[in-house]
């Protein structure tokens, strides 16, 4: 143990506050219980009505809080000092003044959110981290206690580095925003034409609509779009095959009665994510109520949207799905890819012209429903065929660098997130030499890093 550190009982630098609040200041709100206390940030929270079926007790401004249930988990609070009422909690609480003249709450705070706190509980307290700490066990906790002053040393770098980190954990918060929003808005300005000046040479969307049997729309309250490009539906630059366009099954037809282990997959809406396919939830019906179902088969290539909800969450059926049966709450529509790439139209649906479209085309109900027939006559700007090749793969080429960057958000944010532990590893396990050394050289490391 380092110089001048003492190992001190808890009991002796901690009192419990033994008092309770009156029946009558919980009924009446004066005062306002504990709801829980956060393990991330060891804040606690209050319950918005003070029923009670348990015993309670009292909490005072600047009283050190304990869940007994989930202190090692991180559950510890200071109740601030600044308030000018008390609080009350369920007795799985404790409540405790600590002597100002041996330690800074502050501090102990710190260790006993801290792996060194946990260590020690796991070896004093029989049962470990998983007994509950009431009071007569919590206060016979012995730990390591520097010097005052010490202890501030200490405190202040660590509150330093907190922030910094908070910092950090924001920035890379808003970064994460921007890189959506960014993406979001790329997409929009590629879909209206704005990538660059359209090629003479490739063939008119409207002539390719029309050579393919099909009708652009001539409506002059839409906005006006690049040479070469055209309005349409959706309906018209569906495929031709019979059940191109379709909807999941109607009422009892399709239920969890019909799930098997294996057999044909059914898309559901919890299978959509962001514009993905999300294949480790499948359910599965089998080869005879698939062949029951043909009309609403899905495959490869499909664009899927949900039916229930506002901006209907369109997808790809996936190749690796080779064939799927639509739930009730799904739509699909095959494309024809002599008009129009899949990854072109998924890119389409995406944009907010798009989605504001299939949210004004929900019935208003309790759970707005989008309807397949309101589906088809949903309005997108097609580009030739060869301007589409061209979108879809600058648009591949930047999203491959945004997942690298996002990859690189995720390590970054993981990083950050075992920083504070590490530093306070630091501070409270490894004392055989100078704490405030070992602190001092980690901080100047970061800082050059």
């Amino acid at each position: 143990m380092t110089t001048g550190w003492i190992e001190t009982l808890l009991g002796e630098i901690l009192t419990e506050r033994k008092e309770t609040p009156t029946s009558e200041s919980l009924d009446s709100g004066e005062v306002n219980i504990v709801s829980k206390i956060g393990f991330n940030k060891g804040k606690i929270e209050l319950r918005s009505d003070g029923k009670t079926k348990t015993g309670m007790i009292l909490i005072r401004p600047g009283d050190l809080v304990i869940s007994g249930i989930n202190a090692t988990k991180g559950a510890i609070a200071i109740y601030n000092d600044k308030q000018n009422k008390p609080i009350a909690a369920t007795i799985h609480y404790s409540a405790y003044t600590p002597n100002k003249e041996r330690v800074d709450v502050n501090y102990l705070w710190w260790f006993l959110r801290s792996n060194a706190f946990k260590d020690i509980v796991q070896h004093h307290i029989p049962g470990g981290i998983k007994t509950e700490l009431k009071s007569k066990r919590f206060l016979a906790v012995p730990i390591p206690l520097p010097p005052l002053i010490v202890q501030k040393q200490i405190l202040s770098r660590i509150e330093l580095l907190a922030e910094k980190i908070h910092v950090a954990n924001n920035l890379r918060k808003i970064t994460k925003e921007e890189v959506k929003f960014f993406e979001m808005s790329l997409i929009k300005f590629v879909c209206e034409g704005k990538l660059k000046t359209q090629d003479a040479k490739d063939e008119s969307a409207e002539k390719m609509l029309r050579r393919h049997g099909r009708t652009p729309l001539q409506d002059s309250t839409l906005p006006l779009l690049p040479d070469g490009w055209c309005w349409a539906t959706l309906e018209s630059v569906a495929s031709t095959r019979k059940h191109a366009i379709s909807s999941g099954p109607f009422g009892s037809a399709l239920g969890t009665k019909d799930y098997i282990e294996r057999g044909v997959p059914v898309i559901r809406g919890q299978n959509i994510k962001n514009g993905n396919f999300l294949l480790d939830n499948l359910v599965y019906v089998s080869d005879e109520k698939a062949n029951a179902l043909i009309r609403s088969t899905a495959f490869p290539g499909d664009l899927v949207v949900i039916a229930v909800g506002s901006s209907g969450h369109p997808a790809i059926v996936p190749s690796n799905l080779p064939k799927a049966i639509l739930s009730q709450n799904c739509n699909k529509i095959t494309l024809d890819n002599n008009i129009v790439l899949n990854k072109y139209i998924l890119l389409v649906m995406h944009t907010d012209q798009a989605k504001t479209q299939l949210a004004n085309k929900t019935t208003d109900t309790a759970r707005p429903f989008l309807s397949l027939t309101n589906l088809k006559k949903t309005i997108i700007p097609i580009p030739p065929l060869e301007e589409q090749r061209r979108i879809v793969a600058y648009l591949d080429s930047v999203q491959a660098r945004l997942a690298s960057l996002r990859e690189l958000q995720s390590a970054t944010g993981e990083e950050l997130d075992m920083l504070l532990p590490s530093v306070l590893d630091r501070a409270f396990k490894r004392r055989d030499k100078s704490a405030i050394r070992k602190l001092k050289t980690y901080f100047l490391t970061r800082a050059k890093s």
